[in-house]
């Protein structure tokens, strides 16, 4: 069900709306020399925001956990010395205190505190009556509706100027990013949510330098609002997540590369074309169901029969033999291993479950 939230454009942030909204900066705010020589790099790549970790939570006690306040004041002297607004992650209501305290223009709110409500609701009561825009990112586990949540709890502490943080999520498969992108899920916050802007960061969902141009053009491809890509001037020596980070240098060759491409609607005869070929899709989406009508059916006949011989549901080895083939076959169709391991995944999930009422009737 779509949400009516009543959220202030970007412009009013004071800076230029233009896509993509770029917020750079270090991971972690480390020294005071840091801090500046990134600043004024990024201030030449035409950088509107300047974002920095000054409070770190980390997994293991022992790493490093960032400066605390006094990177604010480091901060503080990028912002009067470039012009950029700064942005920093607050994890409690000290954080949210201190941050305001020294003029931090931005907050966002970080995956692991997106995960715990009562964190979120401690936050959203220490910025009631303050006119500050918030930024709050997926939470580590793909989880929609906490992560939406998070954004109605922030929201209803009166703030306005809101956008949200796609960072990727956590996945037990292994696949080439940190964090999995799960498109699906930031496209679907976008439709329950439309006028929320929604800012990409590659680098969280990348992990790897090498992958950010990738992961920001797919972003900017899927209408995403923005990017917050972590920079270093040195990204070797950085005291946290040195693999994802890239150079002011870097960053402006990158968005160089980016294509912005125009809305579907600007133009009569694209309107047109795409309204061709997503009646195509439907009519194949319809086909797919009655094939997959079909196929449950079978199932059903096969619990049956199961249910008269006293043959257990899982098959393994005939499982195995179906995912293995189909993939092979899916390859012949220039169809990703991904994709039929996710269908598949799915068919068979739901045909256990027929199987298993049938057994249990």
């Amino acid at each position: 069900m779509e949400l009516k939230l009543d959220i202030d454009p970007i412009s009013s942030w004071g800076v230029d709306d233009k896509r993509p909204l770029i917020m750079a900066g270090p991971c972690s705010a480390e020294t005071e020399e840091q801090v500046l020589e990134t600043a004024r790099g990024l201030a030449k790549q035409g950088i509107q925001i300047f974002r920095a970790g000054i409070w770190k939570p980390r997994t293991r006690p022992n790493m490093f956990e960032g400066v605390g306040s006094i990177g604010l004041q480091w901060m503080k002297k990028a912002k009067q010395e470039t012009g950029m607004l700064t942005a920093t992650e607050v994890a409690n209501v000290k954080h949210v205190y201190e941050a305001l305290k020294n003029g931090i223009d931005i907050l966002w709110i970080g995956a692991r505190t997106t995960a715990n409500p009562f964190a979120v609701q401690e936050i959203a009561d220490a910025l009631v009556g303050v006119d500050i825009p918030v930024i709050i990112k997926n939470p580590v586990n793909p989880d929609l509706e906490l992560w939406i949540g998070a954004i109605e709890r922030i929201y209803n502490a009166g703030i306005r100027k809101i956008a949200a943080i796609h960072r990727g999520f956590s996945s037990f498969e292994k696949t080439n990013y940190r964090n999995a992108p799960m498109w699906q899920i930031a496209i679907d916050l976008n439709q329950r949510i439309p006028n929320l802007p929604i800012i990409c960061d590659p680098s969280h969902i990348s992990g790897k330098s090498e992958l950010i141009y990738e992961v920001s053009q797919k972003a900017m491809d899927l209408g995403q609002y923005g990017l917050i890509i972590e920079t270093h001037p040195n990204p070797k020596v950085a005291l946290s997540d040195a693999r994802q980070q890239i150079t002011p240098d870097q960053l402006g060759e990158i968005l160089k590369r980016l294509v912005i491409r125009d809305s579907e609607y600007e133009h009569p005869e694209t309107k047109h074309t795409l309204e061709q070929l997503r009646l195509s899709i439907n009519l194949y989406d319809e086909e797919l169901l009655k094939i997959m009508h079909k196929r449950m059916e079978v199932v059903k006949q096969i619990g049956q029969h199961k249910k008269e011989n006293n043959i257990r549901i899982i098959q393994t080895k005939r499982w195995e033999e179906i995912i293995h083939g189909m993939e092979e076959k899916g390859a012949g169709y220039g169809l990703s291993a991904e994709l039929i391991d996710q269908v598949f995944k799915a068919i068979h999930q739901e045909s256990i479950t027929i199987q298993t009422n049938i057994l249990n009737a």
